[in-house]
């Protein structure tokens, strides 16, 4: 899943800057979506397979720590509180992380810039929290790699401290387990149901199937896809490529933004739109090309989330800061 992610958030990105109106919401709240989805596809290989979406791609599944002499069949599932700590650890553990190093590059991009400058009051804690997060992730993923290498040395039965946590640990899976899950679906299949309910449940739980098959089919494809785009783009093929994408440079946006709360452009190049001033350090927007004061354009940024010219969606990663005599 780690690799599909970058994929579907460019493709979102795209979407989102073709048409902020339908897509915005999308691209802004991409990380919850994503999470309720791969909580809903790991929720199905949890409960059928016994294992993660990858860890079933690879033939392995989970089974409770401990000596046990005859291992469960991956259909009969997990434990409960051994699954649902799975379930969570897979889900939240990635998704906080990846909150928290968003926060600490807001952070630290405002701090550097003085923007929103702490008050005296809790300065020192904005301050601590910042010098303490480098060597607290440091300290995070030494410990994955302790693990890992007492994993590899044969001193510990798991790879990752979060199966440790979650109180399983992985195995391959049996030729009883691959037959058991080919005969699973042809088994529920058959047995008749009257329910609305179980109808229902039923209903869900193929089409869940059918979009892990899909994901599952589509991994595939994709490392091929990526495997192709690094020769695409390999030094041997940069002649090639400049050949085939020597195109003109666009021009600037026609369908300018001036509604309510719109910047309007000023006559001199020297001034920022949104404080009519003389820019200090002038950044530009890469998704429309303007240039604004640093201080300005991030807070309008942040806020609003588009160029306030073109009215383009717009996050902070893509603000340029431009070094020239005249910032």
């Amino acid at each position: 899943m780690a690799a599909v992610k970058p994929a579907l958030l460019h493709l979102v990105k795209v979407l989102a800057e073709s048409n902020p109106g339908r897509y915005g919401l999308l691209w802004r709240r991409f990380d919850e979506i994503y999470v309720l989805l791969d909580f809903l596809l790991q929720q199905h290989y949890l409960a059928r397979c016994s294992a993660s979406f990858s860890e079933n791609f690879y033939s392995l599944k989970r089974i409770p720590t401990g000596d046990c002499k005859q291992q469960p069949l991956a259909t009969a599932g997990l434990p409960k509180k051994q699954h649902w700590k799975s379930l969570l650890l897979l889900i939240l553990v990635p998704y906080l992380k990846g909150k928290l190093e968003k926060l600490v590059s807001s952070l630290r991009e405002e701090d550097e810039y003085s923007i929103h400058p702490p008050s005296s009051s809790w300065k020192r804690f904005y301050r601590a929290f910042l010098a303490a997060y480098p060597f607290v992730n440091m300290a995070w993923e030494g410990w994955f790699l302790i693990q890992q290498l007492c994993y590899i040395l044969g001193k510990a039965q798991h790879h990752s401290p979060l199966l440790r946590l979650a109180g399983v640990r992985l195995v391959r899976l049996t030729a009883e387990d691959i037959q058991a899950l080919e005969k699973k679906l042809p088994v529920a299949a058959s047995s008749q149901t009257h329910s609305i309910k179980t109808r229902v449940q039923s209903a869900v739980r193929k089409a869940l199937g059918g979009i892990a098959f899909s994901l599952s089919t589509g991994l595939s494809v994709c490392v091929f896809f990526l495997q192709f785009l690094d020769w695409w783009y390999s030094s041997e093929n940069q002649e090639t490529i400049k050949s085939l994408t020597a195109l003109p440079t666009p021009p600037p946006p026609v369908h300018l933004d001036h509604g309510v709360g719109s910047a309007l452009l000023p006559k001199l190049k020297t001034v920022c739109p949104l404080c009519h001033k003389i820019r200090v350090n002038a950044t530009a927007l890469s998704t429309s090309g303007f240039v604004f004061c640093y201080r300005c354009v991030y807070n309008y940024v942040k806020t609003h989330q588009r160029c306030p010219i073109t009215g383009y969606a717009t996050e902070l990663q893509h603000l340029v800061k431009l070094y020239s005599p005249e910032s």
